[in-house]
């Protein structure tokens, strides 16, 4: 599977999914883009693609951006990263990616600037997969036994990527353009966290890629400051990439009210939404082999 990451690095989360599938041997990363882009995302993703010996072009919303938008967490596991300059504006990466294999899966880990700015700017560019971490699925379509303790009771919930350019959001669910969608919801992704029980056993694993093992060393930085560990969002869409049927999925309609997201059933929208995950197995595609045993219900 080709693909290209959309990401950002205000949390851990996308640096995560950086490194996971950037040597994943299901994975061929075709290019990284980046919201906003500032020199110093740009270092921070350059930095990891160089440790891991991966060269693919990588490009930024806002060429020169001003501010850093890079967390704590990335200075101190990779210390001061040098600035750099993209490879090109995201949406022409995005384009000519897409231009040379209109299979490229395109997965989002960041508000939807670069794919709306894609739709917009290059009307014959099609995206035949496109796999995004947000949206929300409720009560109203997640099984009684799939629901969370912390979202019982909810239609509707904020989303941090589509809520940070709606339009971006609303453009993309909309367009005849993008073959099918595949949203990983917060319902699923609040579910499994890297932990300090799940870190241990992904550490003894003697097949890890080198993604896999600078992705260890990424937390074993971040655990020591917070022990009770990380929700694995971006990573588990990247794993819905790689192999969706380690999901349950409903097809919908996305609506939005008073700025929150749900969806509801809805046939023939090509837009499907996770209401349950095999942990197990989500964990075991994105590591590229099978995990060493579960620790409780929606943990590995």
């Amino acid at each position: 599977m080709r693909l290209v990451l959309d990401m950002e690095t205000r949390d851990p989360d996308d640096v995560l999914t950086l490194c996971l599938v950037a040597t994943h041997p299901a994975v061929g990363l075709a290019a990284v883009t980046v919201n906003p882009g500032t020199p110093a995302q740009l270092g921070v993703v350059r930095t990891v693609l160089d440790r891991l010996g991966v060269q693919v072009p990588v490009g930024a919303r806002v060429a020169d951006g001003g501010g850093d938008a890079v967390s704590p967490f990335h200075h101190r596991w990779l210390g001061d990263t040098p600035r750099a300059r993209p490879d090109g504006v995201a949406h022409e990466v995005l384009a000519r990616v897409l231009t040379d294999d209109p299979d490229t899966v395109v997965l989002t880990g960041a508000p939807l600037h670069n794919l709306r700015l894609l739709l917009n700017n290059h009307p014959a560019v099609a995206v035949r997969r496109w796999v995004a971490q947000g949206g929300f699925a409720g009560d109203n379509i997640v099984p009684a036994a799939d629901v969370l303790d912390k979202f019982a009771g909810s239609v509707t919930r904020e989303s941090f990527n589509f809520g940070h350019d709606a339009k971006g959001a609303l453009l993309a669910l909309a367009s005849e353009r993008i073959g099918e969608r595949r949203l990983v919801s917060k319902n699923v992704t609040h579910g499994v966290a890297w932990d300090q029980p799940l870190h241990s056993r992904i550490a003894a694993r003697p097949d890890l890629t080198a993604g896999a093992r600078l992705a260890v060393e990424a937390m074993a930085v971040y655990l020591a400051e917070r022990p009770e560990g990380k929700l694995l969002h971006d990573p588990l869409a990247a794993a819905a990439a790689i192999d969706a049927a380690a999901f349950r999925w409903v097809e919908v309609e996305v609506f939005r009210e008073r700025g929150l997201w749900g969806a509801r059933p809805q046939a023939d929208t090509r837009t499907f939404i996770t209401v349950g995950i095999d942990a197990e197995r989500a964990l075991g595609a994105l590591l590229g082999g099978p995990t060493a045993g579960r620790s409780g219900k929606g943990a590995i």
